[in-house]
């Protein structure tokens, strides 16, 4: 599982698959130096609530990984992270949806049969 850890003293953990659709979507609010409200559902073992976060470009960002290889990126749920993060609610971290759903994302993980 990796982390985004924002500022100085939070770290949030996310599989690297949500992490990389996150850094996509977050980097380009940021280059456009668009502050917005990010949110999520919390684990069973922090509480099972929801979170939220204001991400501005003025405060350090950082994506961590645990994992070396790059995932595939899923253009339709990066689309709808997109939408979501142009709204008025903000980004709101969903399942995935659309061409690589949690079958595909677990079969290319998974070591080819022999």
């Amino acid at each position: 599982m990796g982390k985004l850890i924002y500022g100085t003293t939070t770290e949030i953990g996310f599989e690297d698959r949500v992490l990389a659709h996150l850094q996509i979507v977050i980097g380009l609010k940021l280059r456009r130096k668009e502050g917005f409200f990010f949110s999520w559902r919390d684990e069973q073992s922090v509480g099972d609530g929801r979170s939220a976060i204001w991400i501005d470009p003025a405060i350090p960002l950082l994506f961590r990984y645990n994992g070396g290889r790059q995932p595939k990126i899923n253009k339709e749920w990066l689309e709808a992270l997109t939408l979501s993060s142009n709204s008025a609610q903000g980004l709101q971290r969903t399942e995935e949806i659309g061409a690589l759903g949690r079958d595909e994302a677990s079969a290319e993980i998974a070591p080819p049969r022999r």
